[in-house]
């Protein structure tokens, strides 16, 4: 069985994901590129192709507007295509922004990839009036160039055709791009060093010479480190002053240009668009949503009403599943009897596993609801919005707040997105603000303490600690970035995409993404740490579980005076903060395990017995900004390859956490409140 080896490249916000998903189905994976924190997408699927069974290969290349290679996500595109042995790019272009997308096309065509141009988002063109003729387009070009609408899933068969077709005839792809003869035959100098050089011969050598002129870093010392480097850059140099000399521009600003020209050429052959473009329904919608006045209270009431609704929708099924956790326990009692292990059985395993299982309809809807505003457009908005705020009142742009919104999901995938700040002290910023962003990790423990204190207003509730967690990151990151980062940040504009109907497919996997690694880590790290949690609580022998006695008890009631000033002094709360270090679920297994599996009721009947409403919402504030998990902390090492900022950031954190929830209880008993 032959496999193909295929890139899906792009800017951001075309499509791309969605014809991943439909190429590969729920036959993929997430990880790490070799050696870089830039996260990569890469699935399987096996064909049938006119008779011939295939291997598809594809991965999601970073979503850029650029190969200047002076990102991680350029550098991973650029090395997958020119090191990787690829055999086929697949370039997916938003026909909406045809001449915005085509300069990262040409910039794929100098790298002579074997390419095939998928013109997405057509439907979206004709409602601006434009037409593409993509036959023209094709023969301009020389690549094969196919029309889909990926949402839909129009065209995606007529596409993969054409895919397999050229791979197993492959296209040289820079043969057609053409910049004029005078930077054509001057380029045609470089390459004739460049081609002299067996160390440079896995590089297309138009591409170097392009990259030399564009004075790229990595190329540039890649040819310092060859045999005839001096020959080179000598040369390199020469075109470098003729074409100063000629255009009375740097050599960047007339290959710039040289693109530029090419663009137009293709608009004025292959497009058809009117000479006053209308306003679209996005454009009409955004008047609203991104006004000065109106955006930010538009924002929080997308978030209150998201929350509203997942908590109406999931208590039905919270209360099934923990219906069947309960019979399972009571069953276990009556076949084992009240003995060792049937105690291992229910109240560590069940108790702490199963008390976090009954929270996954509410992470699933949640998942689902966020999964729809990125998918829409909306998310991009958001960040449009808060770019304002975050601009003038902390320096960092609103660039910043999409690494914040993914640690909503989970802080690990924010972390590693501050990959894409260019400012280092940007980045710095951001990464060590994220973990205020209130985690999925941590939704169980709000669902669970605001069903026990504040049943009739959970929604709110646990809105209100997602904004707190936003504002407390505002209000860090302004006091980093005039003490510790001082200096402006660096200018960003961001793209708004056009408004879409998303996909059930696409949604369903970005939740089902989601989903699994919350159910990983109920395998794996909170079905061994509530192991750990029934061994503490079930030792010295002889000691009633869970009692203040046992090992849990003795470490909780010597951390317990600690937590006294913040209202939760006993020693439960204590050893669950210290297991919810390792993972903020633990802190729910922690609760389930210790006050036994007789359901939610009678664990928030012993919630109740241990808070006050006061210290209850004192406890939610303080499990909302201390000590990220240990993989955001792992993570934090790895983006920044030194312990100094993932332990700077457990130090801050801990002291916001206990300075707010100190404020807030005592402030609350001073004002009467019990």
């Amino acid at each position: 069985m032959k496999t193909l080896r295929i890139g899906l490249a792009g800017n951001p916000n075309v499509g791309k994901s969605t014809v991943f998903n439909y190429l590969t189905g729920m036959h993929q994976h997430v990880g790490n590129w070799p050696g870089k924190t830039v996260e990569k997408s890469e699935g399987t699927d096996i064909i049938i192709h006119n008779g011939e069974k295939l291997e598809l290969e594809i991965v999601d290349l970073p979503g850029n507007y650029n190969l200047s290679a002076k990102t991680l996500e350029e550098k991973v595109s650029i090395d997958y295509i020119v090191d990787e042995s690829s055999d086929l790019i697949i370039n997916v272009i938003d026909a909406s922004n045809f001449e915005r997308n085509m300069y990262l096309t040409l910039q794929l065509m100098e790298l002579e990839a074997n390419l095939v141009i998928a013109l997405n988002m057509n439907k979206f063109a004709r409602k601006k009036e434009y037409e593409i003729d993509s036959k023209k387009l094709s023969e301009l070009l020389g690549v094969p160039v196919v029309e889909i609408e990926a949402t839909d899933e129009v065209g995606i068969e007529n596409l993969l055709d054409k895919v397999i077709e050229t791979c197993k005839n492959p296209i040289n792809s820079s043969d057609k791009l053409v910049y004029g003869y005078e930077l054509k035959d001057h380029i045609q100098d470089i390459v004739n060093e460049v081609e002299k050089v067996p160390e440079l011969a896995d590089i297309p050598p138009k591409w170097v010479a392009i990259k030399l002129l564009e004075n790229d870093e990595a190329i540039t010392g890649r040819v310092q480190n060859s045999k005839n480097a001096a020959e080179i850059l000598r040369a390199s140099k020469k075109v470098k002053k003729h074409l100063q000399d000629v255009f009375n521009e740097n050599s960047e600003e007339v290959l710039a240009n040289a693109r530029y020209g090419f663009i137009d050429g293709l608009v004025k052959e292959a497009v058809d668009k009117p000479a006053i473009e209308k306003p679209t329904t996005s454009d009409k919608i955004d008047k609203v949503v991104t006004n000065k006045i109106l955006g930010i209270p538009i924002f929080l009431g997308i978030m209150f009403a998201a929350f509203e609704l997942t908590f109406t929708l999931s208590s039905p099924l919270q209360n099934l599943i923990q219906y069947g956790f309960n019979i399972l326990g009571a069953e276990i009692y009556v076949v084992l009897g009240h003995t060792f292990l049937s105690s291992f059985l229910v109240d560590g395993i069940i108790g702490g596993v199963g008390g976090v299982l009954v929270f996954l309809p509410l992470l699933f809807i949640l998942f689902l609801v966020l999964s729809l505003l990125e998918d829409s457009g909306y998310l991009s908005r958001a960040a449009f919005v808060m770019d304002r705020v975050m601009h003038k009142l902390v320096g960092l742009h609103g660039k910043s707040f999409i690494p914040m919104v993914l640690g909503f999901g989970c802080c690990v995938p924010g972390v590693m997105a501050t990959r894409t700040l260019d400012n280092d002290k940007d980045r710095l910023t951001t990464m060590l603000i994220i973990p205020f962003m209130s985690c999925s990790a941590r939704l169980p423990v709000y669902a669970l303490l605001t069903a026990a204190f504040f049943a009739a207003y959970q929604g709110l509730i646990i809105f209100a600690l997602y904004v707190i967690g936003i504002i407390v990151a505002i209000i860090v990151a302004l006091i980093f970035k005039k003490t510790l980062f001082k200096g402006l940040s660096t200018p960003f504009v961001m793209e708004l995409p056009s408004y879409k109907l998303p996909s059930l497919k696409g949604v369903l996997i970005h939740t089902w993404e989601r989903i699994v690694v919350f159910l990983k880590n109920a395998g794996t790290v909170i079905f061994v740490l509530s192991i750990v949690i029934w061994i503490f609580s079930s030792l010295p022998v002889g000691v009633s579980y869970g009692a203040k006695a046992s090992l849990t008890g003795q470490i909780g009631t010597f951390i317990a005076p600690i937590f006294g000033p913040l209202g939760f002094g006993q020693w439960q709360p204590s050893i669950a903060l210290i297991f919810g270090v390792f993972s903020k679920e633990v802190i729910v297994s922690t609760f389930t395990s210790l006050f036994g599996a007789s359901g939610t009721i009678g664990v928030i009947s012993a919630l109740q017995s241990v808070f006050t409403p006061l210290s209850a919402f004192s406890f939610l504030i303080f499990v909302l900004l201390y000590t990220p998990c240990l993989a955001t902390f792992a993570t934090m090492k790895n983006e920044t390859h030194s312990w100094k900022w993932p332990l700077f950031s457990m130090c801050v954190t801990l002291v916001v956490a206990y300075i707010i929830s100190f404020v807030i209880y005592q402030g609350g008993l001073l004002l009467g409140f019990r």
